[in-house]
């Protein structure tokens, strides 16, 4: 579930990445899709947009989805005298640590890193926020305390209509069992093309 959730998330921001779109929206679709999957698992409960609205996506995924590279693994750019300036109005967590505000355009990379964790003391404050604890399932919550989390990262190019993603391991659960199996990799077909994933050479047809 909570994979799955992450996986989602990775879907749903690679899906509508493309130049003119906004990096902050792509943070809200991620945290949006995440809570989603919190809510299916039975870790949150209530309307997600009600949930949505109260910050509580900020006590799971408490950083920014990503950041530019470029010469440097962080790269800089992110907040230029020109660009928008940092958002520091929604909550403690989330919006206000992102790398950057800006639209994407043709050209930029960055990483898509959406994550879910389990933080003991975001948590703590979720529990005793109670905009917030009206929606945690506090029986499901206890037993992922101490689980730690899952946050998948892929770099991807902007491109005139979406992006290209130049991370190329296994992904998917059936990816990663199959690896853990012995089969091979780079895999014969391509069974998760929605990652856009920028082969090194055209996969063979099975």
């Amino acid at each position: 579930m909570i994979f799955n959730g992450v996986l989602a998330a990775v879907k749903g921001v690679m899906d509508n990445m493309r130049p003119g779109t906004s990096w902050v929206d792509m943070h809200r679709i991620a945290t949006k899709t995440q809570l989603e999957h919190l809510i299916a698992g039975g870790v949150l409960q209530g309307d997600l947009d009600e949930a949505m609205a109260s910050g509580i996506g900020n006590n799971f995924f408490p950083c920014g989805l990503g950041h530019f590279i470029g010469c440097d693994t962080h790269d800089v750019g992110g907040y230029l005298e020109h660009c928008p300036p940092r958002i520091t109005n929604e909550g403690p967590h989330g919006i206000r640590k992102l790398r950057t505000a800006r639209d994407l355009e043709e050209g930029m990379v960055l990483t898509v890193e959406p994550g879910i964790y389990f933080v003991d003391h975001l948590l703590d404050l979720a529990l005793a926020d109670p905009a917030k604890e009206k929606f945690i399932v506090k029986e499901r919550l206890a037993q992922f305390r101490g689980f730690g989390g899952v946050r998948l990262e892929d770099v991807v190019a902007v491109t005139k209509t979406g992006i290209v993603n130049y991370t190329l391991t296994p992904r998917t659960p059936d990816e990663i069992e199959a690896v853990m199996a012995g089969g091979q990799w780079p895999p014969a077909t391509d069974e998760a093309p929605w990652l856009q994933r920028q082969w090194e050479a055209p996969l063979s047809a099975k």
